[in-house]
């Protein structure tokens, strides 16, 4: 190391060369306080003042108790009339991918058959969806829809039709986003696995509604969403 430069700036220097050549990835845990002190010859304050530094420039995310990692890219998710996955994600240059958790008919629960405009208890169609970009888990959502309305959407969807395709199937050939509701919460040991996030990391959920041409409610969507990786944004 150079002796003229202050030790805590030439560890920052050093990890963000590392990190600006892909050595350290985002998302990727640093080695700990005393493994950095011990590899440049300093005290763990040295290393704790080059760790903030690191932080307030946005390149490496603290995390109380578990210790420091590379600042992970974040996706802006924006929330404007027509709402798709697959652009969303292509906007950011990624690559959309994801798979199908579950899909099945179930008993509609009171906050979902008020949103579908059913009755507690009508059947839907619920599929749940875990989205990546780029191979990592962006968005876990749950999709639901009036079995009355779409008797043949299940069919489609399980022929492995996309949600827009399936629902032109049975007639809706455009929706849009009648409605968002945004949230915050902690996530279960189910999301923290399935997201791969620690369970300290609060999810972004967001409720909508898709409407048809007619303005009847076409689909009622439960989106979360990891923090550290997306950021929600509202358009006029």
């Amino acid at each position: 190391m150079t002796d003229g430069l202050a030790r805590w700036r030439q560890i920052r220097t050093a990890l963000e060369q590392e990190i600006g050549a892909g050595t350290l990835l985002p998302g990727a845990r640093l080695p700990s306080e005393a493994q950095l002190a011990a590899r440049f010859a300093v005290n763990r304050h040295t290393v704790r003042r080059a760790l903030e530094e690191l932080s307030r420039a946005g390149l490496v995310r603290i995390a109380q108790g578990r210790g420091s990692f590379v600042a992970e890219d974040v996706l802006a998710y924006t929330v404007a009339s027509r709402t798709r996955f697959s652009e969303w994600i292509q906007r950011h240059n990624k690559e959309p991918s994801g798979e199908t958790l579950s899909l099945e008919t179930l008993p509609a629960e009171p906050a979902v058959a008020a949103a579908l405009q059913i009755a507690p208890g009508d059947a839907v169609v619920v599929m749940e969806r875990l989205g990546r970009a780029d191979g990592r888990p962006v968005s876990l959502g749950a999709h639901h829809f009036s079995a009355a309305r779409f008797p043949q959407l299940l069919a489609h969807l399980q022929a492995g039709a996309g949600i827009s395709a399936a629902l032109a199937q049975a007639g809706v050939k455009d929706y849009v986003r009648q409605s968002t509701r945004v949230t915050a919460a902690m996530p279960s040991a189910r999301e923290s696995a399935l997201l791969e996030i620690p369970r300290n990391a609060p999810l972004l959920v967001a409720e909508h509604i898709n409407v048809d041409d007619r303005g009847a409610v076409v689909e009622f969507g439960l989106g979360r969403y990891p923090t550290p990786r997306v950021q929600i944004v509202f358009e006029p």
